[in-house]
Formats: C-alpha cells, structure tokens, sequence
C-alpha cells in the first residue's frame, strides 16, 4: 500500500481534523517522506504499533522490519523548536532505520469504536454508551451502563487484567461512590479533570489512567468512585484496534508492549 493512502485512510477513519484545534500532539504523520520534493513513491507492507514513540519502540520496529510505527504519543507536542537530545535521537532512529511515524492521540482517545475509552468500556462490558469527555467541540471518551450493578472489588479485578497491570497495587480505587456501581464514565491516561462532568453525568464512577491530589477530596466530596488504572494500562487499546483494522487491509503488523508501570 502508499504511505499517504495509508495515513490518508486513518486520518479519515480517526477523524483526526476533528481535533487539530485542541490537541497539542501533532496527529497523523509526524516523521516520513511526504510534500514536494520527498519519495512518493514510498510504500508499506509492514505496520508495527506501540502506545509510546521512545528510541526503544522505535528500534524494536525497524527490527520488526516495519515501514511505519503507528503509535498514541508521539514525538511532537506543539511544535519541535530544537531538534536536540531524546528528540534527536528518536528522530534519528526512525530516519536511520527508514521507518516512518504515524501518531494519534485525542482522535484514538476519544474515538467511539476504536478508541482507548471504547477498549475500556468493552473491557468492563458497558451498554448503551455515548461520548463523553469534553474539550472544545470533540470529546475524549465514553460513559456507560454496567450490565449489572457490580461492586468497586469487581470492577477493579478487570481493569487488573490490563496490559501493564501485572504488578500487584497496579491499580487503585478511591471508592466514595455507591455499593454498586452501574454508570461509568472512561477518560484514559490523565483524566481526572473530567471528574465534575462525570459527576453531572450522573455517572458513579470515573476510570482513568493516572490522577491529581485534588481528585482525592472531590471524589470523596462528590460521592463518587474514581479508579486510577495506569496510563499506559488504559491506553493500549486504541493501538491494538488500529492494528485489528490494518490487518483487514492485508498488511503485516506488529504490537509492541512496553508497559512502564505508570
């Protein structure tokens, strides 16, 4: 398949200029041939995927033999002013090993089939979901119904299946909502800010990555269950559905799992 015709693909599927305004991630392709004057010609025939672009990624996916990394953070966050250090040598590997990047962050979050929350969602087993999450004119997640009233303890024990939750403590619940929890709302990675429109959401508990001091006392305040499942644990499943849809288009790939514990 061409490069553009692939990142043109998944720029349409993901929605990606929904969310050029407020992401501060460069989405779609960061680094690869593209624009006058560069190989138009390039092709590929072998995608891997990975949550996080770092030097380790990267060069685990041109051993992989891939053309193209498709990963959720990339290596460009509103701009690139000094191409020096970390950036340097993670744009170096991906040039010296010919492997282009593809990024999608705030689309792959918020997307309601392929996205992070979606994943999550499908995880715990909620019905009836909608979007959630607010920023600007898009959202970034999901809120659902349990298919039963289920305790925190049950809950928990699914988000402790997630990749990069093998450790014991690796997830954590702060549990000021009710008994039994039966609407959830799913921001994944850092979303302890949406923890108010949960609550006006009528939701009972909030699942996200990572969170903030503060998210203690408004949780405990607002009478509300909050569980902190790991960044990287909530976000490895918008990667591995993009992976699910490249494989319908007849390319070869590769999922890259490098938990970090956070």
């Amino acid at each position: 398949m061409d490069l553009h015709t692939f990142v043109d693909r998944l720029d349409d599927r993901l929605d990606t200029d929904a969310y050029a305004d407020v992401d501060a991630s460069a989405n779609g392709l960061q680094v690869g041939p593209g624009g006058e004057g560069t190989d138009a010609d390039a092709t590929v025939d072998h995608v891997a995927f990975a949550v996080d672009a770092a030097t380790t990624t990267i060069e685990d996916a041109a051993e992989a033999g891939a053309d193209v990394l498709v990963t959720h953070h990339g290596v460009s966050w509103g701009g690139i002013d000094h191409v020096t250090g970390r950036t340097y040598d993670r744009i170096a590997a991906l040039v010296e090993n010919d492997v282009a990047l593809y990024v999608s962050h705030l689309p792959l979050d918020g997307h309601q089939e392929l996205g992070n929350a979606a994943g999550v969602a499908d995880a715990i087993g909620l019905s009836d979901r909608e979007p959630f999450g607010t920023i600007g004119p898009v959202t970034i997640g999901t809120i659902g119904e349990t298919r039963e009233p289920l305790p925190a303890s049950a809950i928990r024990e699914r988000l402790e299946g997630f990749d990069g939750n093998e450790a014991d403590g690796a997830v954590r619940a702060m549990e000021f909502g009710p008994d039994r929890i039966e609407r959830v709302a799913i921001v994944t990675g850092s979303g302890t800010d949406w923890l108010d429109e949960a609550v006006e959401a009528g939701a009972d508990a909030l699942i996200t990555g990572e969170g903030k001091q503060q998210a203690y006392h408004d949780a405990r305040e607002a009478g509300i269950t909050v569980f902190l499942a790991g960044h990287y644990a909530t976000e490895t499943f918008g990667v591995r559905s993009v992976r699910s849809l490249t494989n319908e288009w007849g390319l070869e790939t590769t999922y890259l799992s490098h938990p970090t514990g956070l």
